[in-house]
């Protein structure tokens, strides 16, 4: 999810989405612990998305 999309998205959208982009990197870790990804920077870029995300919540908490 890039900036952008995170800016026009709700509060509560915003929240699914971060509770199902921590699930999926989860899975993802969990799968590269058992037998390496095909492409491990799947984890890289579902972590920085979760940073971005969260980044946005607290953003819109202190205002």
């Amino acid at each position: 999810m890039k900036q952008p999309e995170i800016k026009e998205a709700s509060t509560a959208e915003l929240q699914e989405k971060l509770s199902d982009s921590r699930k999926a990197f989860s899975d993802l870790k969990m799968a590269h612990a058992i037998t390496p990804l095909e492409n491990p920077i799947q984890l890289r870029d579902q972590r920085r998305s979760i940073a971005r995300i969260v980044t946005e919540l607290t953003k819109r908490e202190v205002q």
